[in-house]
């Protein structure tokens, strides 16, 4: 057993509560604490970046910095602007029939949180969920993944700068430890994980009926419309793809192109590697893939694909693929057969399905046919036909014309749907996903309730069939 497995987690938890039930962090608490955070997460975020890149074997620093820095930062910023406000009760007009009572939403905290983390942004998904459950005014337990050990370590070191054990704790372990943890009866579960993963949360969560956020996977699709620039969008595809080498959520899982086209695009996604990864085994630019197990699964998805008689391309060809480095070449798989694991499986990795579509309706009901995607995006300039085709896919999210920014908007909820996940969070929507939304009447000193009381009168009777008919 690890060390760390052995940590009493239901001591702490016990701590944390009875710390939070006797000073409760006051809006001015949680905008210092928030600030306090930032400077800290700025000071500190090259050795994040260090810390990310030595768990990855190689990962951009300037996608660490994007993407693990930036968001972070911005989200933290617009939770300091919009705090006070948001956390002001919000009166309501009470229906005309209680008159003159008067009714408010009080938004409270909720006590003691759960978040468990993933590695593949192992610095945004542990403090995106963090940020809006200290907003909130909510004690924290994290999990970070294990796959990513360095980051996890700094995580905990710099985030016990900011916050004393009772109000922040960082707990490190392995599979054993993260299933006692989703075990402990928290006032609330955060967990960003596979789908797989995901149901075993929920369910070690529901004995205790602790509400739970799911941020889990999926395949998401792209569909490009027939009429749209073509370089265009497999820039924007192939920038959102080989993100982090495509171990990412919401990287294009496959992509939906017009029969006449697909050679097109693989000869446009062809000239944006040689282009923007010239040397693709020592760029400091392209990450690794996270660790020899899922490098070796990524090679028998294109194997098992070859082998079914699918066309795979490796960019710019098959010997950039580097075990050692753990360096994963862009590939593409030409209308791979739907039974494929390729066509089952979320690829997380640089590997795209190009699939050729007649009609545009065609590529909507493949899309349709399969469970509903974390992210949808397609690629059209006819305004009438994106509306339509947006409203005929239920997604988590969608952007249109480019891939993966919506995540990036502080203004909209980011959450899944169905396998894809549950609830939403960044910006408002996470402080209300770790709030309750806390409803309150005040009754006056007359209430015309008082004429609906027993023993009932033939004036009872006339209200009562006013109100019903």
């Amino acid at each position: 057993m690890n060390m760390h497995d052995s940590i009493d987690l239901d001591a702490l938890l016990v701590r944390q509560r009875a710390a939070w039930s006797a000073n409760t962090p006051s809006v001015a608490q949680r905008m210092r604490d928030l600030g306090s955070l930032r400077e800290v997460l700025k000071r500190r975020f090259d050795e994040l970046a260090e810390a990310m890149s030595a768990d990855f074997g190689r990962r951009s620093r300037h996608e660490s910095l994007l993407t693990d820095g930036m968001t972070v930062l911005q989200e933290i910023d617009h939770m300091r602007r919009h705090l006070a406000r948001w956390s002001r009760s919000r009166h309501r007009l009470a229906d005309w029939l209680f008159w003159p009572a008067r009714t408010e939403v009080q938004y409270r905290p909720l006590g003691v949180v759960g978040i468990i983390s993933p590695w593949n942004y192992p610095v945004n998904l542990a403090l995106i969920p963090l940020v809006s459950a200290i907003a909130a005014g909510n004690h924290v337990m994290l999990k970070p993944s294990e796959h990513t050990p360095r980051t996890s370590a700094l995580l905990r070191d710099l985030l016990a700068e900011v916050f004393p054990e009772e109000r922040v704790a960082t707990i490190l372990g392995g599979p054993e430890l993260a299933a006692r943890f989703a075990a402990l009866p928290f006032d609330h579960l955060f967990f960003t994980g596979s789908t797989e993963v995901g149901r075993k949360v929920m369910a070690a969560a529901a004995p205790n009926l602790t509400p739970v956020t799911l941020e889990l996977g999926g395949k998401s699709p792209a569909i490009i419309a027939p009429d749209y620039p073509i370089e265009t969008a497999a820039q924007r595809i192939a920038a959102g793809k080989l993100l982090n080498a495509g171990q990412t959520c919401i990287a294009p899982d496959y992509v939906l192109v017009p029969n006449d086209r697909r050679e097109a695009f693989v000869e446009e996604m062809r000239a944006y590697v040689a282009r923007h990864y010239p040397h693709l085994q020592t760029t400091p630019d392209y990450t690794s893939i996270v660790h020899d197990g899922h490098y070796r699964r990524l090679h028998a998805l294109a194997d098992e694909a070859r082998q079914a008689g699918a066309t795979v391309i490796s960019l710019p060809d098959e010997s950039a693929h580097d075990p050692e480095r753990r360096v994963f070449a862009p590939t593409l798989i030409i209308d791979p057969d739907p039974a494929l694991r390729v066509m089952q499986e979320e690829i997380f990795g640089p590997i795209l399905p190009v699939i050729g579509y007649a009609r545009i309706e065609e590529a909507i009901a493949f899309v349709n046919a399969r469970p509903r995607p974390l992210a949808f995006y397609h690629f059209d300039r006819q305004r009438r036909r994106t509306g339509q085709v947006v409203r005929s896919v239920l997604a988590g999210g969608v952007t249109v014309n480019d891939c993966i920014l919506h995540i990036a908007q502080s203004e909209l909820p980011f959450g899944g749907v169905g396998p894809s996940g549950m609830g939403h969070y960044h910006g408002r929507a996470g402080f209300l996903t770790f709030s309750k939304q806390m409803p309150v009447l005040y009754q006056a000193r007359w209430s015309a309730m008082a004429l609906l009381r027993p023993p009932y009168t033939k004036l009872a009777d006339f209200v009562t069939r006013m109100l019903t008919r």
